[in-house]
């Protein structure tokens, strides 16, 4: 958990506001729920690991002996928690005010969680998300917008040609199934699965080997990653995805995944060179995604500046059944704010300018209120400071906190008299 200095927090606050605003435009309305949730509900079994890294809190009024005998139970001592995604707070919302909320419900979810992680560089116990669902529509269309706002999004903080690749856990556990992985053992194999990339076909087999995973599924699924690829180009859509998987996979999956493609395709006709036929999409069989509720579609934001996902989500339709008693559909995408703010090194701030008036000692108070008053009332940013003597220094922090600009100000000195000077 960290602070923030003035430049950071400013910085910060500019990229919430780009991504707030995209996001708003694209038909999405801000929600706020607390920051606590019912311990039950965070430990409910579909927050995958990241159940294991809540912080729970104490129920109020336990004497020592109550402890005691809670030693070994978190439930018995906890009834609430601190959120650790924005996902399960939001299926929650919309089974308490659904009778308040549209049909098809698009919301947007700005803030911080809580995950009781290692700390290290890019991982924190305290961070930001920023999140877009909608709840309700069962089709397509509901990733087709999810994906093209968050590429708008990227877009606008100056991050074009980002992609996502994009899987279906149905298609997961299709192809888990056609290799010959028992049921119980699913969950094992799709987290060693998830590790492609950093293990390579040799590390994956070796740790499925060592979970115990059934040997004629790990041959088959061995022979599968090995088998014979022809190197000829293949634009997202039918042909990659058939060639992705084994054979066999059933139209519905493939379907889906198709017209999802060209739905973005025909939104962003011109973008993501790197996934070819216009569409910024690239399918990716071996894409799993940790959390425990997904049920469809999942994706993840990439970009060719960095080697790790920027941002992601899913289709989670089984979830706010849990709290409705009966399901709803829900798909969502997270932008990795943490990540993407990191980054940017500068954001463009919308104020016209930013303004520190350098005053002399026995300059009136009256004067120097009505002159930022004057600035201010312009659409300036204004901060006032008494002159030092090491000027250059007072004049390198306020550029570091974001200001543009400067003026001396005199005893008697109107706005008229005011020169403003470039800090840069």
């Amino acid at each position: 958990m960290r602070d923030f200095l003035p430049a950071d927090k400013a910085r910060r606050e500019r990229v919430l506001a780009v991504i707030r605003e995209r996001y708003r435009a694209h038909g999405f309305d801000e929600i706020e729920t607390p920051v606590l949730e019912d311990y039950d509900r965070l430990h409910a079994g579909i927050g995958g690991d990241n159940e294991k890294l809540a912080f729970n809190v104490l129920k109020r009024g336990l004497d020592a002996e109550a402890i005691r005998a809670g030693a070994d139970d978190p439930a018995a001592l906890s009834d609430l928690g601190l959120r650790y995604d924005l996902t399960v707070p939001l299926a929650r919302f919309y089974a308490t005010n659904r009778g308040q909320l549209p049909t098809v419900f698009r919301s947007i979810q700005m803030a911080p969680v809580w995950r009781a992680e290692r700390p290290q560089k890019g991982r924190y116990r305290q961070f930001v998300q920023c999140d877009i669902d909608i709840i309700g529509d069962a089709t397509g269309r509901a990733e087709a917008e999810l994906v093209v706002a968050s590429l708008d999004t990227l877009d606008a903080l100056g991050l074009e040609g980002g992609t996502i690749r994009i899987n279906d856990r149905r298609a997961l556990d299709w192809m888990l199934d056609t290799l010959g992985f028992a049921s119980d053992e699913r969950s094992g194999v799709l987290i060693t699965i998830d590790k492609l990339d950093k293990l390579g076909p040799d590390g994956v087999v070796a740790e499925l080997c060592d979970r115990g995973a059934t040997t004629a599924a790990v041959d088959a699924f061995e022979a599968f990653l090995r088998r014979p690829q022809t190197l000829e180009f293949r634009p997202y859509g039918e042909g990659q995805i058939r060639k992705a998987l084994p054979e066999g996979v059933p139209d519905e999956i493939v379907a889906d995944l198709v017209a999802i493609g060209e739905a973005v395709g025909a939104a962003r006709p011109s973008t993501g060179a790197g996934a070819g036929s216009g569409i910024p999409l690239v399918f990716d069989p071996f894409l799993v995604r940790g959390m425990g509720y997904y049920t469809g579609t999942i994706f993840e934001l990439a970009h060719p500046s960095v080697d790790y996902s920027l941002g992601g989500g899913g289709r989670y339709d089984g979830m706010i059944g849990r709290f409705l008693g009966q399901d709803v559909p829900a798909v969502g995408f997270s932008i990795g704010f943490e990540r993407i703010v990191d980054l940017l090194e500068a954001v463009s701030d919308a104020a016209a300018s930013a303004v520190v008036l350098v005053h002399d000692r026995d300059v009136p108070v009256a004067e120097l209120v009505a002159l930022k008053a004057a600035l201010v009332a312009e659409g300036a940013r204004v901060r006032l400071e008494q002159r030092t003597k090491n000027l250059k220094a007072l004049l390198e922090r306020a550029a570091a906190d974001g200001y543009t600009a400067f003026a001396t100000v005199s005893a008697g000195a109107l706005r008229a008299d005011l020169e403003l000077k470039p800090l840069s």
